[in-house]
């Protein structure tokens, strides 16, 4: 997953193309999201940041209000 500001060219592309309008321009956006389905379970390791997002609801291309979620807590 990427985490970007919404005004990126990369997010405002991928905004564009599902005619998603933002209004906070400095809004975090995920592209390209894996959800996460069992936390700490297997020896499957992944290196991307973990986020929880207020707007999941474009089939994972696109997520909106993202916030980094540190799991080492």
């Amino acid at each position: 997953m990427n985490l970007t500001a919404a005004n990126s060219a990369a997010a405002s592309a991928a905004l564009g193309l599902l005619g998603v309008v933002v209004q906070d321009v400095i809004a975090l956006v995920g592209l390209t999201c894996d959800p996460i389905s069992v936390i700490g379970v297997g020896d499957d390791s992944c290196s991307a940041q973990v986020v929880c997002c207020e707007d999941n609801s474009f089939h994972s291309i696109v997520a909106i209000g993202c916030t980094p979620v540190d799991l080492s807590l």
